[in-house]
């Protein structure tokens, strides 16, 4: 998974939340009607654990970031947080639902399997598994992508590269926060492997899944290359 150290976790907090906006009403809406703990894994700053406590859910939020969760636990008191890699999270037994939102699962291991096996393990009949993800081609262009935003107290510079050879996307970043009158620096660098949808949707198929792929969620379209899955384990019900 990604660091998010303190600074990075400030920034994406107040800058980078669009997406979990996004998905949030969508994920409370398929979830409608549905009874179970709920885990949020890669919660990021709390918004889509919030609108789930919000919605009379029982939320296991799970983040690898002390960062992240500290301002998840100030977003979202209602929720229970653990701190662990989504390879590593605990699923509770009988799960209505597990969600990823931000490609999440894109910091995850070679091979989404495992992850997959333990969650076909931990949902209930008809238990739905929720998450986005980035695939090859997210970068169309040999040449970096480079970016730049800012906020009141923050400042951040991104350059972006995708290898085609081994469909592995990098983001460099540098980080720019004033705290207590001063300016710090700061950089991270992120790694992501890029999933094909036709991959994902297949691995899932095989463990009783069935799948729905969307280019994003509530009919909001994402970037190219980047996808949302809408999984249901065992007996039909409604995806």
């Amino acid at each position: 998974m990604a660091d998010y150290g303190e600074d990075l976790a400030h920034i994406h907090a107040n800058g980078f939340t669009a997406l979990a906006e996004s998905a949030a009403p969508a994920i409370v809406s398929l979830l409608r009607g549905r009874s179970g703990p709920v885990v949020d894994l890669g919660c990021g700053s709390g918004i889509t654990t919030r609108a789930l406590v919000e919605a009379g859910h029982d939320v296991l939020a799970v983040d690898p970031s002390p960062a992240m969760l500290a301002l998840a636990r100030r977003c979202a008191p209602g929720a229970r947080f653990v701190q662990a890699s989504a390879e590593g999270a605990p699923f509770p037994d009988r799960c209505a639902a597990i969600i990823a939102v931000g490609e999440v699962l894109n910091y995850g291991p070679e091979s989404l399997d495992s992850v997959f096996a333990r969650a076909a393990e931990a949902l209930t009949a008809g238990g739905l598994l929720v998450f986005d993800l980035a695939g090859p081609g997210r970068i169309p262009s040999a040449s970096p992508v480079r970016s730049f935003a800012e906020g009141d107290d923050w400042a951040i510079l991104v350059e972006t590269d995708e290898d085609a050879s081994t469909e592995a996307l990098t983001r460099r970043m540098t980080t720019f926060r004033e705290v207590d009158g001063k300016w710090r620096r700061g950089h991270e660098t992120h790694r992501q492997r890029l999933y094909r949808p036709g991959d994902v949707a297949g691995s899932l198929r095989e463990l009783g899944f069935r799948v729905r792929i969307r280019r994003g969620y509530a009919g909001r379209r994402f970037a190219p290359r980047h996808f949302v899955v809408i999984a249901n384990h065992g007996p039909p019900d409604r995806v």
